[in-house]
């Protein structure tokens, strides 16, 4: 594989990748690595791991407003192609690349 691709759905739409054996950090703060100014987002949000097995892992890094998976409010999901997940106002759609 690889690795992961998340198209986010805002009005500027913009394409992250993610290599297996990364991980990365999306907020606001100049600290993260996929900085994102957009409403309900924090400074660190959550961190994506794509671990040496194929998997992608989100973690929600204790932000205000939470993650969401599909809708559903989580601290931590194995993320899949066609997953969505919700970081603030900003939707991103789960690929493999």
């Amino acid at each position: 594989m690889a690795g992961w691709i998340l198209q986010s759905n805002d009005e500027t739409p913009r394409r992250l990748r993610l290599t297996p054996g990364t991980a990365r950090t999306i907020g606001r703060g100049a600290q993260a690595d996929f900085i994102f100014e957009a409403p309900l987002v924090s400074r660190l949000h959550c961190r994506l791991t794509a671990d040496a097995t194929g998997q992608l892992v989100m973690e929600d890094l204790g932000s205000t407003n939470g993650t969401t998976v599909n809708g559903t409010p989580a601290a931590r999901a194995i993320l899949r192609t066609g997953d969505l997940l919700g970081v603030g106002r900003v939707t991103f759609t789960i690929t493999e690349d």
